[in-house]
C-alpha cells in the first residue's frame, strides 16, 4: 500500500504540481509585465496639464518647458515660472492656472509626480540623445496626442539595448546615426 501511494505521488501528483507552478509563474510573469515595466503608469498630477493642447494644438516644442534636455542628463520638470511666462497673461482665471499661480507666488515647487523613470542603478543622459537628433517620441510616445501623459514604452535594459542595436530601424530618417553603446559601463556607472 505504501509503495502504491508513493508511486501515485511520484507519477501523478508531483508532475501536476510542477505543471501548475510553472503555468502560474508564466501567467503571472506575462500578465504583470506592463506593471513591472511601468507601461500605462499615469499618476494624477497636482495641476491638470494638457500636453495635447500645449505640445499638440499649440505646437510648443518640448525643449521650451523641459529646459535642461539639451544641456543636462535630466530633462528638467518645468518650474512654475516657465508656465507663468504665458499664464501671467493667458487664461489666468482658469482654476488650474489659479493653482499654478499659487505655487508661483509662494515660490513653492509644483509637486509633479514623475512618470518616466529608469532604475536608480542606471545612468541615462537626455542631452546625448536629443543632441543626436533622436525625437522625444521614440521613448516617450506621442506626447502631443496625450491629454494626460502616461508611460507607453518600456524603460527596461532590453528595450534600451534593442534601440541601441537597431537604431536605424527605430530612426530611419536620422543620417549618420550609428549603433548606441552596448557596454555595461555606458549605463551602469
Amino acid at each position: 500500500m505504501k509503495k502504491t501511494l508513493l508511486d501515485y505521488t511520484l507519477k501523478v501528483r508531483v508532475p501536476i504540481t510542477i505543471f501548475v507552478v510553472l503555468v502560474t509563474f508564466a501567467l503571472t510573469y506575462y500578465i504583470a509585465r506592463p506593471e513591472r515595466d511601468g507601461i500605462g503608469y499615469q499618476p494624477e498630477q497636482p495641476i491638470k496639464f494638457s500636453h495635447k493642447l500645449h505640445a499638440g494644438t499649440m505646437g510648443i516644442d518640448c525643449k521650451y518647458c523641459h529646459t535642461g534636455v539639451e544641456k543636462s542628463p535630466q530633462a528638467v520638470i518645468p518650474a512654475a515660472n516657465i508656465c507663468m511666462n504665458c499664464h501671467s497673461v493667458a487664461r489666468k482665471d482658469r482654476p488650474e492656472i489659479v493653482k499654478l499661480r499659487n505655487y508661483y507666488e509662494k515660490k513653492e515647487p509644483i509637486p509633479w509626480k514623475r512618470i518616466h523613470r529608469v532604475p536608480d542603478f542606471t545612468y541615462f543622459n537626455h542631452s546625448v540623445h536629443v543632441n543626436k537628433g533622436i525625437d522625444c517620441a521614440n521613448c516617450h510616445g506621442k506626447i502631443e496626442n496625450m491629454e494626460t501623459v502616461s508611460q507607453v514604452k518600456s524603460f527596461t535594459m532590453a528595450a534600451c539595448l534593442d534601440c541601441h542595436r537597431n537604431a536605424k530601424t527605430y530612426m530611419p530618417k536620422l543620417t549618420g546615426l550609428n549603433k548606441g553603446p552596448e557596454n555595461c559601463f555606458a549605463c551602469h556607472r
